[in-house]
């Protein structure tokens, strides 16, 4: 079964600085019907003004990745870390046990577009950690590229659940498949461009849910940039 969500279904807040639209339940926006899906708890699409962003904060028993369409997000943290991501970077932060953070996009005249993830980890109160690690174009282009798994296979960064997270690039005759194991759930996530997920038309923000299917069919994409977990 394939259950479609459209953009324009999103949740959406507009803070001046920042403009976001979540997928799932966050914040002020509370949905019922979509508070997660198996243990992917949030994905915002955010959009920050130039010399603006997130201050420090607090996050535990977390799994949040950071991927960056367009322009550059600045991460520092309270265990040491600080670095600035962009396209083609997908940053990895456990939260663990708790680890204050701030995001901030310090180019004084560009947006910063990303997209922040939150997945519910199988542990609590480990240690909290960070990575980081950069995929090309090449790497995404016209496949399905793993960026986050439970144990780092294929340079992934890796999370602490049992979950796989792929990105990829599709246009044109660009196609890609994957054979969906028996008892996992799928959610693919257009972050631009458009796509047919088993022959269904999506757009920009638009999403699929997917359970009891044997493979998912990527196709027809027209400068598509896709996400896909794989879910327990």
């Amino acid at each position: 079964m394939i259950e479609l969500r459209k953009s324009e279904e999103r949740g959406h807040a507009n803070h001046g600085w920042l403009d976001s639209y979540h997928s799932f339940s966050f914040a002020d926006y509370y949905d019922p019907q979509h508070m997660e899906f198996g243990p992917l708890r949030v994905i915002n699409e955010d959009r920050i003004d130039a010399a603006a962003g997130f201050g420090t904060h607090g996050h535990r028993d977390m799994e949040i990745i950071s991927y960056v369409l367009d322009g550059e997000l600045a991460h520092k943290d309270s265990i040491g870390n600080g670095s600035v991501i962009r396209p083609g970077d997908v940053q990895r932060m456990s939260a663990g046990r708790g680890v204050m953070h701030s995001e901030f996009n310090h180019a004084p005249d560009r947006q910063t577009h990303f997209l922040q993830i939150w997945i519910a980890p199988d542990v609590h109160g480990v240690s909290p950690s960070y990575e980081e690690k950069h995929f090309n174009t090449a790497d995404k282009r016209g496949r399905l590229r793993l960026i986050a798994s439970p144990d780092g296979r294929d340079g992934s960064v890796t999370i602490h659940q049992n979950a796989f997270v792929y990105a990829g690039l599709f246009d044109g005759a660009e196609e890609a498949n994957l054979q969906v194991a028996s008892g996992r759930r799928i959610y693919v996530h257009v972050a631009r461009g458009a796509i047919t997920v088993n022959g269904i038309a999506l757009e920009a923000g638009d999403a699929v849910k997917a359970t009891g299917e044997q493979v998912i069919a990527l196709a027809g994409g027209h400068e598509a940039e896709v996400l896909l977990f794989d879910l327990p």
